[in-house]
């Protein structure tokens, strides 16, 4: 299990990670738990979040058989004091925050004029306002410490529409413009942001969403002509929280197998 997830993979190894005290949320499955196996690999230092008891715990428990160093904090992002709570946990157990993925999210489908205001601001509340929780008590960290790496998880309906996940969007389009503004303020004082940009990958968020004929034409559309693979997310982040990246602020990155690189079908 532990190979199928590329915690022993070579590829996993990223310089530049050792030691950092790094914050992973929704860590419990998917692109989360792909990433911190990745940074466990790299020799980072975790602290898991996800609301996912089990889940968390299970990510837990694979970087610790694998050797690793993590220790898993129950956490609601929609909560400004669950987030304080797990940074504190993050800085009593590694002395510091170094970097942060702010991963934590759920999907949306639906017309906008079906969406009722109890949904949008639920998806909001957590894909959003969630971040902004985390990006505010992490970068107070940061400051301390002078110097810190964001990344935070989007996807390209933080780029562009796609129809029918209207809240979704606007919450996804507000991570970038938290990413970009924060990349622009506190870049002079050490902390670099930047914005995941996922394309259609294989995650529990997907499955949820079925095989449904829209899906199958969605990968039609992808010149590499799949999904993307949780651990092709999890390298790229953890990258972009590496020494390797110390010049990359303000960038919202899609990872797409070249979608938003132009019109592309294949029947």
């Amino acid at each position: 299990m532990i190979r199928s997830l590329y915690i022993d993979d070579e590829l996993s190894n990223i310089p530049g990670l050792k030691g950092k005290s790094i914050l992973v949320t929704g860590a419990g499955s998917g692109i989360g738990r792909s990433a911190s196996l990745i940074l466990a690999k790299s020799a980072a230092k975790l602290t898991l979040a996800d609301r996912d008891e089990a889940g968390g715990q299970e990510t837990e428990d694979l970087i610790r058989k694998a050797g690793g160093t993590a220790h898993f904090v129950q956490t609601d992002v929609t909560s400004e004091a669950s987030v304080q709570d797990v940074i504190s946990a993050a800085v009593h157990l590694y002395g510091r925050l170094d970097g942060a993925f702010n991963n934590a999210g759920i999907p949306q489908f639906g017309e906008l004029h079906k969406t009722s205001g109890d949904e949008f601001r639920r998806v909001l509340d957590v894909n959003l306002t969630g971040v902004f929780y985390c990006m505010k008590h992490e970068i107070i960290e940061m400051l301390r410490g002078g110097s810190g790496a964001i990344v935070n998880t989007s996807s390209l309906a933080g780029l562009a529409a796609f129809g029918d996940n209207s809240a979704y969007c606007a919450s996804k389009f507000g991570v970038v413009g938290l990413t970009l503004t924060a990349a622009h303020d506190y870049g002079n004082r050490g902390i670099r942001a930047n914005v995941l940009c996922p394309g259609m990958t294989r995650t529990p968020m997907l499955e949820s969403a079925g095989q449904s004929e829209r899906m199958l034409h969605a990968t039609r559309r992808i010149p590499f002509g799949r999904p993307a693979e949780p651990r092709e997310l999890g390298q790229t982040a953890a990258w972009l929280l590496s020494d390797g990246a110390s010049y990359v602020s303000g960038v919202a990155l899609p990872v797409d197998g070249g979608l938003m690189a132009g019109p592309y079908y294949k029947a």
